[in-house]
């Protein structure tokens, strides 16, 4: 297995000896046994394993959804554990942006008001949000859909504005949690291929928890957990 920890002294995120225990006594339960994992800014990251092996609740802890047990997780340097809830709010506002499986749209509202909801906890203008939203939904395709709610569009198209919601405030990390898993495979590619062009062009680090390995197959690097533990860490060698 790389040592990406080792060999990255100024990781954008690393994680070191975390825990995470749900419950107390006999009734504990042990979802991450000592994690050790680094990421650079500017990776693609596909973190997969079976259900229950720690995967999600990784990923929570990272997007300051969660918080450890026990073990060090630092961002840019800055030790996650010691700060305050507003603090890590702000963090998660800043510098996070969240696709999830679900979509999680706002039903009855349009494509553009959903996207400029991130802008909206900001404090940005009615004049900003709207230019940076509509820039967002240009970026993943969707010119011309601004004012359809989401029942108007596919499952695809959801997916899009949800990337699109989620990276309108520039995020310096995008966490995506099984991003394609209400979707076919048609739809699947084309939301992978966007988050590739997302990580490539616009520099985005994206960490991504998928159970599929043809969606892995699109990250640059593959971390797998078993049982709380990371078992393997290595370098997605592609073929030509």
């Amino acid at each position: 297995m790389t040592d990406f920890c080792q060999s990255n002294s100024q990781a954008l995120i690393e994680l070191q000896g975390v825990t995470k225990v749900y419950g107390t006594g006999q009734a504990a339960m042990h979802a991450l046994r000592g994690i050790d994992l680094c990421i650079s800014e500017g990776e693609f990251v596909a973190v997969m394993g079976a259900s229950g092996s720690g995967k999600s609740t990784c990923m929570n802890i990272l997007g300051c959804l969660d918080t450890a047990t026990a073990g060090s997780y630092r961002f840019k340097g800055i030790e996650v554990n010691r700060l305050t809830r507003n603090q890590r709010t702000k963090l998660r506002r800043f510098y996070l942006g969240f696709v999830f499986q679900g979509f999680n749209l706002l039903n009855r509202t349009s494509a553009l008001e959903n996207v400029e909801l991130p802008l909206i906890y900001r404090g940005a203008s009615a004049h900003e949000r709207r230019a940076q939203a509509l820039h967002a939904l240009k970026t993943v395709g969707l010119e011309g859909w601004e004012s359809h709610t989401p029942g108007e569009l596919s499952g695809g198209q959801q997916q899009r504005v949800a990337i699109a919601r989620a990276i309108v405030s520039r995020p310096t990390v995008l966490f995506a949690d099984e991003p394609t898993g209400n979707l076919d495979t048609a739809r699947s590619h084309e939301i992978m291929d966007l988050l590739t062009g997302l990580n490539r062009d616009q520099k985005v680090t994206i960490v991504m928890v998928t159970h599929e390995p043809d969606m892995a197959a699109y990250a640059r690097r593959i971390v797998r957990f078993v049982d709380g533990r990371v078992e393997s860490d290595e370098p997605n060698v592609k073929e030509a």
